[in-house]
């Protein structure tokens, strides 16, 4: 019989499911659902409205919005536009991840689990689209494919990391959290130095 997770291991998985999801929000629902599936990822009881995912009709929408993504996502400025429309969706979705993880029976966790859930993933796809948009200021297309496949494989791959074992989940929260805001800052300053040499005086 499969031990229950501990507080420890369901917070680090709530939080690395919701920080992927800042990046591939889809392919987060999509995988998981298929894991379910397959029996990859045997949940315990107290995680069973996860169950949800495996819903035939939510993996197949979940898929159709996945292969959008996967396509917008690797065309330069079209993966801004993207980002941008996904702004509120993300937040909302890595959010209610996170809530399905946390136990029902605790009304005031589901609480912070929501919040705390939408926040990290407002920061991962804020630290995603900054990066992103410093990247179409390349004027060669290549650099967006393979940021973007990147992205791809680095999601799927964590995302059955910190199911397969979930005692690593808090670790790989932790990094991603790091990337995130890396990611997040370097954007920033490099839009900054952008912007300001086109406006710096000419002699």
């Amino acid at each position: 019989m499969e031990q229950p997770l501990g507080i420890v291991e369901i917070l680090g998985l709530a939080a690395s499911i919701s920080l992927l999801s800042g990046w591939r929000l889809y392919l987060c629902v999509l995988a998981t659902g298929i894991a379910m599936q397959l029996d990859i990822l045997p949940l315990p009881e107290h995680l069973a409205s996860l169950r949800v995912l495996a819903s035939p009709w939510v993996m197949g929408a979940a898929a159709i919005a996945a292969l959008c993504e996967f396509f917008a996502d690797k065309v330069m400025w079209l993966d801004t536009v993207w980002d941008t429309i996904h702004t509120f969706i993300r937040p909302l979705g890595g959010a209610l991840l996170a809530l399905a993880v946390i136990d029902p029976g605790d009304p005031a966790t589901q609480a912070i689990a929501f919040i705390l859930g939408g926040s990290a993933t407002l920061l991962a796809h804020g630290g995603k689209a900054g990066a992103r948009a410093v990247v179409n200021s390349s004027p060669e297309p290549f650099s967006n494919v393979a940021v973007s496949t990147v992205e791809d494989i680095t999601t799927g791959g964590l995302l059955y990391l910190v199911f397969a074992y979930p005692l690593v989940a808090g670790i790989i929260a932790v990094l991603l959290l790091g990337v995130a805001l890396g990611l997040l800052l370097a954007a920033r300053r490099l839009i900054r130095q952008f912007f300001g040499h086109d406006n710096a005086p000419r002699a």
